[in-house]
């Protein structure tokens, strides 16, 4: 399997749920939480131009002469959502496009808006090229990584695969 965003950002959520996905165990369909971020996202998506390309395995929020947009609905988990919007500007390096990275975060309950922008350095690339290589080793793994239990593990659409 082509490793993808959805992997990656799971890669530093959970092992477990990056595991699954890659091994096509979806259970993201009956997620409620699931459901109201791709609300919220095709909300936003509909506001603005540019929105909504793939290209080979990924999906691109925004894409504008300066930047790569990835919208996510919170920064629960920031770190995965990083790595994420680093992939895809690797991607995009490697079809000649060259872009910063804009992760904007659309929390409701939020009056201000939380934005970071990224740069995909020599040093950054490095480090992904070896976690995307973990994600492959990962899922063509025979052993399924560990229950986390965590608070996290409460809304993750692979709740019940985990704990029921």
């Amino acid at each position: 399997m082509n490793v993808n965003g959805t992997l990656m950002n799971y890669y530093f959520h959970c092992k477990r749920q990056c595991y699954l996905h890659g091994n096509r165990i979806n259970l993201e369909n009956n997620s409620e939480n699931v459901k109201i971020g791709k609300a919220l996202h095709e909300s936003k998506l509909s506001d603005s131009k540019n929105t909504e390309l793939e290209i080979d395995n990924i999906k691109i929020d925004k894409l504008s002469k300066e930047y790569l947009t990835e919208i996510k609905k919170s920064d629960a988990d920031e770190n995965a959502s990083k790595w994420q919007l680093y992939f895809y500007l690797y991607v995009l390096k490697s079809k000649g496009i060259l872009r910063k990275g804009k992760l904007e975060f659309i929390e409701k309950n939020k009056t201000e808006k939380k934005m970071l922008i990224l740069e995909l350095t020599p040093e950054i690339e490095a480090e992904l090229i070896k976690y995307i290589e973990e994600i492959k080793i990962l899922i063509e793994s025979d052993n399924v990584p560990p229950v986390l239990h965590k608070k996290q593990c409460t809304k993750c659409a692979y709740y019940e695969y985990c704990y029921i």
